[in-house]
């Protein structure tokens, strides 16, 4: 039985953002020598957020003993108050198919540019500040956007152009590293959002466009392409693991963060990774990644809303049932490898050894179809697990809980890269040494 590797499908590694006014050659040059990986290399932007603003929470403004017979000092604590943030959904109707060109129309007021600030300070104490560019959209006429995780990762300020040509100082509310996605707020009202579109209906084949900033110079383009593959397993270098829409869009530098539209002008997915330079004597063109809108519209409400991400989880880990493993009658699933002790999956009665092959009536084949199952259930919501036990097929009943992700750190620190992750690099790169730019 294999142990459940984030690293199934062709190493990938994002491409750090383009640097500010860059020299347009063919291959541009970049601040750390690429890494090659099966039949290429993937890129796309990296950057790292500086959360802007402070910490939240209850201070002591005082606090003393009364020893004498003086009055009483008095200790007070404070307490935060605000209006939560509700996310409203507005139906558009979209059944009109339009040409790439009605498409951009219709949404280049809708995109981004975004520029972000760096300083970090190398080994030999030198401060060096680079400005680097990205994507994104705006999903509320408020001012909330959406760009990766990776085109924000590391910086001191972001800012924020739309296509009138208006720049906006903007603010990180929050970002889930795990999914590269990160949510801005700027101060502005009346702004031009995006229709989001459902991108699980999709198919191969299927008319997208891409509207970004391709070198963080050449601003507000748009390419166009089709669906190559759908939830096409994709790894990075740090061990992660996504499952994102493949395109033949042409993506570059200053792409990361912007959104892919259908051909009735839905948001469908985020552009955030591609193929770059070549392997031998084969050269890799247009092989691009996006990730599904659906895949994280749960995580940008969290955000907004919450201001963390919770997700239902039953306290198990799990590795996938080898084929080899399979012949001797022993069913695909996952097999449970330890149990979270008074977790939700422990007082349903599942225990170590177990292979799960169905969650209610969804067949599990892969410990990472264990993982989607759950996470797809709500908070607190009751399962049926089939489980394979010592020859027997058991039927066990778990209550989802419910596991939290910060989304923001205390101190912007927290997100600096470390001092041996800037040595011989400008840029910080969270997935490792990386080439190119999207």
């Amino acid at each position: 039985m294999e142990h459940m590797d984030f690293n199934q499908e062709p190493i990938l590694e994002q491409e750090p953002v383009q640097e500010q006014e860059p020299i347009l050659e063919p291959q541009p040059a970049e601040p750390t020598p690429s890494k090659k990986s099966g039949a290429g290399k993937i890129v796309a932007v990296a950057l790292a957020c500086a959360l802007l603003g402070g910490a939240a929470g209850a201070s002591v403004s005082q606090w003393g003993g009364n020893f004498g017979l003086q009055d009483p000092i008095t200790s007070q604590i404070y307490m935060g108050q605000r209006d939560n943030i509700v996310l409203d959904t507005v139906k558009v109707d979209t059944n009109k198919l339009m040409t790439p060109a009605e498409v951009y129309a219709a949404n280049v007021s809708s995109t981004v540019g975004i520029t972000t600030s760096i300083t970090t300070e190398n080994y030999w104490g030198v401060i060096p500040q680079v400005a680097t560019a990205g994507s994104g959209f705006i999903l509320t006429e408020d001012g909330y956007i959406v760009t990766n995780y990776h085109v924000v990762e590391g910086s001191n300020a972001v800012s924020v152009s739309l296509y009138d040509g208006t720049r906006h100082d903007a603010t990180v509310v929050g970002y889930d590293a795990t999914n590269d996605l990160a949510v801005l707020k700027v101060d502005a009202t009346g702004l031009s959002p995006v229709v989001l579109g459902d991108s699980d209906n999709l198919n191969v084949g299927d008319p997208v466009v891409a509207i970004g900033n391709p070198l963080g110079e050449l601003t507000f383009s748009l390419t166009s392409g089709a669906v190559s593959a759908k939830d096409r397993s994709v790894s990075f270098s740090d061990g992660n693991t996504m499952n994102l829409l493949q395109t033949d869009c042409a993506i570059n530098s200053g792409n990361s963060g912007g959104p892919l539209f259908n051909l009735y002008g839905e948001v469908i997915g985020i552009t955030n990774a591609k193929y770059s330079s070549s392997y031998g004597e084969t050269s890799i063109d247009n092989i691009a990644f996006a990730i599904p809108m659906n895949s994280i519209m749960k995580e940008i409400q969290d955000i907004i809303e919450k201001g963390y991400i919770s997700r239902a989880y039953i306290g198990v880990s799990v590795d996938t049932v080898r084929e080899d493993v399979q012949k001797y009658g022993i069913p695909a699933g996952a097999e449970v490898i330890t149990v979270t002790e008074d977790g939700p999956a422990h007082k349903g009665g599942l225990m170590v050894g177990d292979i799960v092959t169905h969650v209610n009536d969804t067949e599990i084949k892969t410990s990472q179809d264990l993982v989607d199952a759950v996470q797809s259930k709500e908070i607190g919501e009751t399962i049926t697990l089939t489980v394979f036990r010592k020859g027997q097929t058991l039927k066990l009943t778990v209550t989802t809980g419910e596991s939290v992700q910060q989304t923001s750190p205390t101190t912007p620190e927290e997100l600096r890269p470390s001092e041996e992750e800037n040595q011989g690099s400008a840029f910080p790169w969270p997935w490792g040494g990386i080439f190119g730019g999207m």
